[in-house]
């Protein structure tokens, strides 16, 4: 998991990752759609394939890169425990908030 993070870290790599939620693409598109140099956009390519974010195909002359669900699914687990954290944090919130709605209409009916 820490390769995810290290890897989702840099903001062209993270922009890299949202670009291909919407399927495969090779490098030159990628580099067109985000304003990036084809030596810039390998380079976050290798570090993506690396951290197993991405796997490439060849077709062709092209190499088609596209995401790899596993390491996003590990990270999804791993962030579960602090949805659920923050949950009941928000809901304790949401009681507190409650209780001072109450108190403040109270307040109010005694002032009239």
């Amino acid at each position: 998991m820490h390769a995810t993070f290290a890897a989702l870290a840099e903001p062209n790599r993270f922009r890299i990752v949202e670009l291909l939620r919407a399927g495969a693409r090779p490098v030159n598109d990628i580099g067109d759609r985000l304003a990036l140099a084809q030596p810039q956009v390998s380079k976050h390519l290798r570090v993506l394939k690396e951290a197993g974010l991405v796997e490439v195909e060849a077709r062709a002359q092209q190499r088609l890169y596209a995401l790899q669900p596993a390491p996003l699914k590990a990270l999804d687990r791993w962030l579960e425990k602090y949805r659920a954290l923050w949950v009941e944090r928000f809901e304790q919130l949401d009681d507190v908030i409650d209780e001072l709605h109450t108190r403040e209409r109270h307040h109010e009916r005694r002032k009239k």
